[in-house]
């Protein structure tokens, strides 16, 4: 009996003990935190982000419309100049020949219409000259010169004027590629001027899927990393033309700045936030 007894034991030992080990360890149930489609763009929604570069908010590239060698260069870049003021000067001795040669045909003209006007003397009764002129038809013939002599003068002081390039407002001399002697050729870029007191922002790759949410006076936050600041602006502009850039169609945005911070400089890169809503 107690063989069978010792027995009926060790088995229901061997029993707990396996039903022991073949426990499965509990593992906590995990909690989901995905973010429904509609949460994940609830940041995006209302705003468009594009990358921008800050730019003049005037540039122009200069040029002649004939061409010549060049006299004189009277800018360096870098230098401040005014509106009107001289870049550069074409050597034109032929157009400044013309000049000359129009004044002294004005002065001949003129000279001619007074003698029709006075081209008879004779005394009267008191022994005193007097001038009579001469008929109506030659003093209007007359007349006509000097008009038609003072038009081609006006002509001649036009085309010598195509010799001399000036500045079309206020700004900054930033590029000058001619050099005294060289020949000028038309429409060749001898210099550029920006107005860098006044630079704004333009988008770079703005998405065409994006730019119908973009309209005017719209609110723009613009952060430039070089300056590591973020300031506010308007959107100002906006371009009718698309441009293609690695394979996709972007448009150019402009954004005005509502005060231009310190340090800023033209070819600065940015990034735009538009607040479309």
């Amino acid at each position: 009996m107690k063989s069978s007894y010792r027995s009926i034991l060790l088995c229901l030992a061997i029993i707990v003990l396996t039903a022991c080990g073949s426990q499965t360890p509990a593992v906590a149930t995990p909690v989901s935190t995905t973010t429904s489609p509609q949460e994940a763009n609830t940041a995006a929604e209302g705003t468009v982000i594009a990358s921008a570069v800050i730019v003049p908010a005037q540039i122009s590239e200069m040029g002649f419309a004939i061409s010549a060698p060049v006299r004189e260069v009277a800018v360096k870049e870098g230098d401040q100049v005014q509106a009107g003021q001289t870049l550069v000067m074409l050597d034109t001795p032929d157009l400044e020949f013309s000049v000359v040669e129009a004044e002294a045909a004005v002065r001949s003209a003129q000279a001619d219409a007074e003698i029709q006007r006075y081209r008879n003397k004779t005394r009267n009764q008191a022994g005193k000259v007097i001038y009579l002129s001469g008929p109506r038809e030659l003093i209007d013939v007359a007349d006509a010169k000097v008009q038609q002599s003072q038009s081609a003068l006006e002509v001649a002081q036009a085309t010598l004027a195509q010799g001399l390039l000036l500045a079309p407002y206020d700004g900054t001399v930033v590029q000058v590629n001619i050099a005294p002697g060289e020949y000028v050729q038309p429409g060749q870029v001898v210099s550029v001027i920006g107005n860098l007191e006044h630079l704004q922002v333009e988008t770079t790759d703005l998405s065409e899927r994006d730019i119908p949410n973009v309209k005017l006076g719209q609110i723009a936050l613009v952060h430039v990393e070089a300056l590591d600041t973020e300031f506010s602006g308007k959107v100002t502009a906006i371009s009718p033309i698309a441009d293609i850039v690695g394979g996709d169609v972007v448009y150019k945005v402009t954004v005005s700045l509502g005060e231009q911070p310190e340090g800023l400089l033209w070819g600065m890169n940015a990034e735009v936030r538009i607040i479309t809503e």
